[in-house]
C-alpha cells in the first residue's frame, strides 16, 4: 500500500507586531477584554511582506528541512482567501519563484479551513498520479480584507503562511481525512469581492470587508471542531488516548478549551498559539505545526490530529502518524 508522509514543515510571518494595546488606540476595546474573550495578545500585519512573500519564505523552509531538492516536487497545493492575483494561482506564482519547471500547481479556498482541505486533496492526487513529492502551502493577509473600524472582528486576526512537504512512502501517514460543508450558514462569516455597479466604469469598485456573525460562528466552531475530531478517530478506529497532540485552527482560545471539555482530554494535548498570532486563517494549522516540529516535540509513530473550521461553513480533519 502506498501511503503519504509529511517530511518537512516550515512557516512565515510578518516582522510588524500589533498588540492589544495598540489596538486600544484605534477602537474601543481593552487588553483585559480582548484576552478575556479570545485569549490574544498579539497579531503579526504584513506591511513590507506579500501573500507570495510569505508563502515562498515559508516553502523553502519546509523544503529546508524536507531535505530534498526543489526540482524534485510534482505537485503545488495552495489554501487561501487573500491571493495577490485574482489569475494566476498562487500556487503557480510559488512554483515560478521556485524555479520549477513542471509541476501540477493550483489554489483551493476553503476558509480557514483551506490547509486541511488542501492536505487531504494533495493526499488524493499524490496516490493517484504517482507525485513523488508535494508541496502544501496555507496562507492568508487577513489585514487587508479586516474592517479596522469594527471592533468585535479586528481584534481577531493576523498575517502568516505555513507549509509542508509530502512524500509518498511504504507507510502511511496520513491515515483518515473528513472534510465537511455547511452551506445554511454562508452568511455567518462572509467577505464580499469587488462590487461594481458599472461594468463599464472602474471608479465604483469598493474591496470587501470581513462580516462576521460572531455568536453562530462560536456555536459552529465549537461543535464542529468537537465533530471533526470525533469521525477523523472513528475513520481510523483509534482511540483519542492514543493522540499525542490535537493541533486546532486558531480561531479562539475559548473554544479550543470548550473542545478540550467536550472531547474529555487534556488541554495539554491541544497546541495553542493564538495568544501570539491571533487568528491566520489557512495559515494557522500549519504555522502550529511547523512551531512543535521545529521545537523537536514530533517524534516518530506519534499520533497528531489537525483540525479546522472556518467560512463556508466548512471544518474538516486529518490524522497523521509522524
Amino acid at each position: 500500500m502506498v501511503g503519504v508522509k509529511i517530511i518537512g514543515t516550515g512557516s512565515s510571518l510578518p516582522k510588524n507586531v500589533l498588540t492589544n494595546f495598540d489596538l486600544e488606540k484605534m477602537v474601543e476595546t481593552s487588553n483585559d477584554w480582548i484576552i478575556q474573550r479570545t485569549g490574544i495578545s498579539e497579531r503579526r500585519i504584513a506591511q513590507d511582506e506579500t501573500n507570495l512573500s510569505l508563502s515562498l519564505d515559508a516553502s523553502l523552509c519546509a523544503i529546508e528541512d524536507a531535505k530534498i531538492d526543489k526540482s524534485q516536487i510534482g505537485l503545488i497545493v495552495f489554501a487561501s482567501i487573500t491571493q495577490d492575483y485574482i489569475t494566476p494561482a498562487s500556487a503557480s506564482l510559488i512554483q515560478k519563484e521556485l524555479g520549477i519547471k513542471k509541476a501540477c500547481a493550483f489554489d483551493i479556498a476553503a476558509g480557514c479551513s483551506g490547509f486541511v482541505y488542501a492536505l487531504a486533496v494533495a493526499k488524493s492526487l499524490m496516490e493517484s498520479q504517482n507525485h513523488e513529492y508535494a508541496l502544501v502551502v496555507g496562507c492568508d493577509v487577513l489585514s487587508k480584507i479586516t474592517n479596522w473600524q469594527d471592533r468585535s472582528t479586528c481584534i481577531l486576526f493576523g498575517d502568516g503562511a505555513g507549509a509542508v512537504v509530502l512524500k509518498r512512502d511504504e507507510e502511511e501517514g496520513i491515515l483518515a481525512s473528513n472534510l465537511t460543508s455547511y452551506p445554511d450558514e454562508t452568511n455567518s462569516l462572509y467577505c464580499e469581492s469587488f462590487k461594481i455597479n458599472n461594468p463599464f466604469s472602474q471608479n465604483d469598485e469598493i474591496p470587501g470587508k470581513l462580516v462576521m456573525d460572531g455568536r453562530q460562528v462560536f456555536r459552529f466552531a465549537t461543535s464542529a471542531l468537537v465533530y471533526e475530531v470525533t469521525k477523523v478517530l472513528q475513520k481510523a478506529n483509534l482511540d483519542i488516548e492514543k493522540i499525542k497532540y490535537i493541533v486546532p485552527h486558531q480561531a479562539n482560545k475559548r473554544i479550543i478549551d470548550y473542545a478540550a471539555e467536550k472531547l474529555n482530554v487534556s488541554e495539554e494535548k491541544f497546541i495553542v498559539n493564538v495568544n501570539s498570532y491571533g487568528n491566520t486563517s489557512a495559515a494557522s494549522v500549519p504555522i502550529c505545526l511547523d512551531e512543535i516540529n521545529k521545537k523537536g516535540l514530533l517524534s516518530e509513530g506519534d499520533y497528531i490530529v489537525l483540525v479546522a473550521f472556518g467560512a463556508g461553513l466548512t471544518s474538516g480533519a486529518l490524522l497523521l502518524k509522524w
